[in-house]
């Protein structure tokens, strides 16, 4: 019997892979020693949340 509808879990995929992203970014925001790196961390955070949100709602 052949199905017609295909499901994929990409969103769960992606939207762990970004967060897991933003993560890393918040922890590097909290351990860099300088002003020029905890901006770099905040901006890998903000922008692999919004990435993971973007995934999550592309692939639903």
């Amino acid at each position: 019997m052949a199905l017609d509808a295909v499901e994929t879990d990409k969103s769960v995929g992606f939207g762990m892979l970004f967060g897991i992203l933003a993560a890393a970014g918040a922890l590097g925001m909290l351990a860099a020693p300088g002003q020029l790196a905890k901006a770099g961390g905040f901006a890998l955070a903000v922008v692999a949340a919004l990435c993971s949100v973007v995934a999550v709602q592309v692939y639903a």
